[in-house]
């Protein structure tokens, strides 16, 4: 991903910090990113569709689609579970069709909706009444508030696979809190694994 990273080291750490840990300043730097494939890990992708199926979840939630690497993941896994039912959300119009083109080109989009705008909205009403998985993976310093929109739906055993989590430390402080409901630990260099326990 050269072009990603040639925007990216357009922004010194001083500036890139802010804007991803920022309740007002993301939308500016995943603006900027708009064409650019925000995928997650190969080790990720496989990770999520593990998770998946040794759970047999059926209803997953998806915060940040991008071009749909992560939704092809859990898609597969929810069609090798016997089906399911998959909400994603992105606010870019550009990688909303790209991530449907790329399901389609897969097979994978029957069951699966990409919700097109800010998550505060799209993820606030119209979710399964149950669910099984949550993907963070999206502007981080949203992480806190779109786990409270699905914490209602989220059934005891249900995980959270938050990607970049090391930049949310809001959300990180929430789910390693003792007493707060959580087993929550670093999964790789750059994922927290999270599981509700009630």
């Amino acid at each position: 991903m050269p072009a990603l990273h040639a925007l990216l080291a357009e922004l010194s750490p001083d500036e890139l910090a802010p804007a991803v840990r920022s309740r007002s300043g993301y939308r500016e730097l995943y603006t900027r990113l708009k064409d650019q494939p925000l995928p997650v890990s190969r080790e990720t992708g496989r990770l999520l569709y593990l998770l998946a199926r040794a759970t047999g979840a059926r209803t997953v939630v998806e915060f940040g689609t991008s071009f749909g690497l992560s939704t092809l993941h859990l898609a597969a896994a929810l069609r090798d579970n016997g089906g399911g039912r998959l909400i994603g959300t992105e606010f870019e119009p550009g990688k909303v069709a790209r991530a449907r083109q790329n399901l389609a080109a897969a097979g994978l989009a029957d069951g699966v909706e990409i919700r097109e705008g800010d998550a505060l909205q799209t993820l606030a009403e119209g979710l399964p009444p149950v669910v099984d998985l949550l993907l963070l993976d999206g502007a981080k310093a949203l992480y806190p508030d779109v786990l409270a929109l699905v914490l209602p739906r989220l059934r005891p055993g249900a995980l959270v696979v938050a990607d970049n989590a090391d930049d949310s430390p809001d959300y990180l402080a929430q789910v390693r809190a003792p007493g707060a409901g959580w087993i929550s630990l670093p999964f790789g260099a750059d994922v927290e694994l999270s599981m509700r326990l009630g």
